[in-house]
């Protein structure tokens, strides 16, 4: 499933080493994992039996550093930290202090990470670029299976551990299972029905909504000539009356004979026909500008790339999306040039067969 190179797991010894070594403790389903056979062969995962020393400490201390790159140059400070000191150097050294403290996270693959908690077991996996946190799983086990099988569960997931819970749950990191993050953009009748039909597209591979999507491209479908019986019902719903989106959303689908007409679940990759369906559409939204760049290659790599059983052709994109997420990228502070070779890239797909060959 994991398409590298699977050592033997390491033994209970030598997880003990590792903790040790490096002042940290495995979670217990991270313990389990790694015993079964330990992934290596590829810079993504780290080799816990004969990894350099200073990439492991590195990695450890990666999300611990993100968060003093943000106290430093983007303004961040905790709530529940002491106020914030006027100058940079003293809120760095406070910063510092209130972080010793903060559950360790733990380097899974990349920059997925879970929290070091021994004993324990079930806390979901987080993806971790500076204080942009996003839920990549459930817990480990349904983490590896979206990642690298397309399934996973369609249950909400939350974070469950102190500080880094306020990223995803109340802070300025998204969650890449929350409702696609798009502006509308629709400027036809055809347009318009086009949206209704990928946030159908959405919800049948298990995404959610909020009601206001679906308001919001009921009312812009309406205001370009799209003619239903539901659609003035859906498109004129108050906020106290969002609970109704849902079912009017679905009289607007089977109205416009759109039921009938979603791609059947008839491989052995989850939604296959959907996903790809999806794929071209966020590839759109980030070309005409209705989707950031990083967070439409995130999205790619989640429900695209990884749930498709990794396709070449999706490589490239998905290595600007890495690339633009990278440490040292972020630390330079300047990826305009990385989201553009995301758009150059979704543009060149678009551009070709779909789905894209390879």
């Amino acid at each position: 499933m994991l398409r590298t190179e699977i050592g033997p797991g390491l033994t209970e010894q030598e997880l003990d080493a590792v903790e040790a070594r490096f002042g940290f403790t495995f979670a217990a389903d991270h313990r389990v994992f790694l015993s079964a056979g330990l992934p290596h062969g590829s810079s993504t995962w780290p080799d816990w039996r004969n990894g350099s020393p200073e990439d492991l400490a590195g990695r450890l201390t990666r999300p611990v550093e993100g968060v003093l790159f943000d106290v430093e140059h983007n303004a961040f400070w905790h709530p529940l930290w002491p106020s914030r000191p006027a100058e940079t150097s003293e809120a760095l050294r406070v910063a510092r202090t209130e972080l010793e403290s903060v559950p360790q996270l733990v380097p899974v693959y990349g920059h997925r990470y879970l929290p070091g908690t021994a004993g324990e077991h079930g806390h979901p996996v987080l993806s971790v670029y500076q204080t942009d946190i996003i839920l990549y799983g459930n817990d480990l086990a349904d983490y590896i299976h979206h990642e690298f099988a397309g399934r996973s569960t369609s249950l909400p997931a939350h974070t469950t551990v102190d500080f880094w819970a306020y990223f995803v749950e109340g802070g300025p990191g998204i969650d890449v299972t929350l409702p696609t993050p798009f502006t509308p953009y629709a400027t036809s009748a055809q347009e318009a029905v086009d949206c209704i039909r990928m946030l159908a597209l959405e919800r049948l591979i298990g995404r959610r909504h909020h009601p206001e999507q679906l308001i919001e491209a009921g009312l812009t479908a309406l205001i370009l000539d799209v003619e239903t019986e539901s659609l003035p019902l859906l498109a004129g719903l108050s906020r106290s009356e969002h609970e109704q989106a849902d079912a009017l959303f679905n009289q607007v689908l089977d109205e416009l004979g759109l039921l009938q007409d979603l791609s059947a679940d008839t491989t052995d990759l989850p939604w296959e026909a959907a996903r790809w369906e999806l794929v071209r559409w966020w590839l759109r939204l980030v070309v005409n500008g209705s989707l950031a760049p990083g967070a439409g290659g995130d999205l790619i790599t989640y429900e695209g790339w990884g749930a498709l059983a990794q396709p070449q052709a999706l490589r490239p994109l998905v290595d600007k999306t890495d690339a633009y997420n990278d440490w040292a990228a972020i630390r330079r502070g300047d990826r305009d040039p990385l989201a553009d070779s995301i758009v150059e890239e979704a543009g060149r797909l678009l551009a070709g067969p779909w789905p894209p060959v390879g």
